[in-house]
């Protein structure tokens, strides 16, 4: 963003301006109460630095940020992601130089695959696991996009409370077993039946139930 600029460097990058504008689409956060709601954020980590609301307010309006709230229906397929992002490009040359860990916010987002609409998006810190908040991300896709019937994850959302999550919804849980898991129940029959199939023809399981959809919720974050 800084190369051939002449005058003030950008000191926020532009990901995590964006991230800035679509928390305040979705919570209705004027700039004062998200410029608060960062500072909220520096108890996961003191090193970040929060810009004030006028600088966000300058930067935000520049972008085009939009959610569009529509009627989504029934049958919806969502797929679950996260990413992380670095807050400031300050300092990088003293982390390097001596080794500082830099510490980073997650995004956390459910995509409706057919329409390419966010329906969720939590943010927390890096010490999160993306598991744990596969039914956070439901929930809330749930009210704002209808009843879904379909959940595409990678092996990062693979837990037992997940497929049971997931099974007492009535949801299809399309999501990637470790390659090293048994095929017994172990307490979670819903995960078993999945386990099965995918261990006998991995390949198959995913051709058979759009596993491949999840391209577009990883193509969500390189969004330009």
């Amino acid at each position: 963003m800084n190369a051939g600029k002449e005058g003030g460097r950008h000191v926020y990058p532009e990901v995590f301006v964006r991230l800035l504008g679509y928390m305040r689409v979705l919570f209705h956060l004027p700039y004062r109460q998200t410029e608060g709601f960062l500072k909220a954020l520096r108890r996961f980590d003191s090193r970040i630095h929060v810009p004030d609301y006028s600088t966000i307010d300058r930067r935000v309006n520049r972008l085009d940020v939009k959610l569009d709230e529509e009627d989504y229906g029934v049958d919806l397929v969502i797929a679950v992601d996260a990413s992380g992002i670095k807050v400031s490009n300050r300092g990088e040359w003293m982390r390097s130089k001596w080794k500082v860990r830099r510490g980073f916010l997650k995004i956390h987002i459910a995509v409706d695959v057919k329409r390419k609409k966010i329906l969720a998006l939590k943010v927390t810190d890096e010490r999160v696991g993306d598991g744990r908040m596969l039914q956070p991300l439901v929930e809330e896709a749930s009210r704002k996009g209808g009843k879904i019937a379909k959940t595409i994850g990678d092996g990062a959302y693979d837990t037992k409370s997940n497929f049971r999550y997931l099974a007492s919804k009535k949801i299809e849980a399309v999501i990637k077993v470790r390659k090293s898991s048994s095929s017994r129940a172990g307490g979670c029959m819903p995960r078993k039946l999945v386990a099965q199939e995918y261990l006998r023809d991995p390949e198959a399981w995913k051709r058979s139930h759009d596993y491949g959809q999840r391209w577009i919720v990883e193509s969500t974050f390189s969004h330009p």
